[in-house]
Formats: C-alpha cells, structure tokens, sequence
C-alpha cells in the first residue's frame, strides 16, 4: 500500500510518498498553493496519485502544543475533506507536531544549507518526516 503524505500551509503543500511496502517515505515536491483563493493544488496532487499509484493520504495536522486544534489544524481537515471528496481515498491524520523544526533542524546541522536553499525543501522535508512518523507508528501492516 502505497500513501502520500502532504504538509498542507497557505501558500505549500509538500508531498512525500512511501515506498510500495509502506516502510520507507520519501520528499516528492513541493506544490504552490493559494489557500485564500481557492487554490489548493488538487490537479498536481491528481497528477501524482496517478503517477505514484497512491492508496490513500496522511495530512499532517499542527495541533497546538496543549494538543488543542487551532486555525492551521482546521485547514488541514478541510484539506483531507477535499482529498477525500476528489479521490474517494482514505485520509488519516498525523500529528505534526515540530516536524518542521525538525526538518530545519536536519537541515541546518546535518546539511549545512543556505536559508533562501532551505525555503525551497522545507515542506518537502516536512511531508517526509509526517509520513515516516506515520508508518513508523502504525507498522506497515496496520494503516489506513
């Protein structure tokens, strides 16, 4: 079973997809969106799905640290409502918790990079880490 896991902001959607044993994620890319438009990115998520063969998503979901659901917390539900709705295939949540100090932190210990160079791979580094924490949680048996 193969799953894609999206790190859904106003303005990105980074995308990552697990190997086809469900063990392993991997960064895809990073898809520009414009969320107070209407803008969410949906034909290039369909060209992925087809190309990767996706059976399902997991949304990172940002709780607040008092595990509370905040604004960016409701978008990404209504990002999985929509998801659900074109595709009519599973969501499931992750907590996303740090994931993106996380990816920043790799980034800049581990990699070394400039911060205009990790703007561009942030998102995509995220969605990895969401999708990681995911598998490594369910066991590749037991998702979605």
């Amino acid at each position: 079973m193969r799953l894609m896991g999206l790190d859904v902001g106003s303005k990105t959607v980074g995308v990552a997809v697990s190997d086809s044993l469900g063990w392993t994620s991997q960064g895809v890319e990073i898809i520009p969106i414009d969320e107070e438009n209407g803008e969410f990115g949906l034909d290039r998520v369909s060209q992925l799905v087809d190309k990767y063969q996706v059976d399902g998503f997991v949304v990172g979901l940002p709780k607040n640290m008092n595990n509370s659901l905040g604004p960016r917390a409701e978008a990404s539900e209504k990002y999985g409502k929509r998801l659900e709705k074109q595709f009519d295939l599973p969501v499931d949540f992750e907590d996303e918790r740090l994931t993106t100090v996380e990816a920043q932190r790799m980034l800049t210990e581990e990699a070394d990079i400039s911060r205009k160079k990790r703007k561009k791979v942030i998102d995509k580094l995220a969605a990895g880490l969401i999708l990681q924490n995911y598998l490594d949680r369910k066991g590749k048996l037991t998702k979605i």
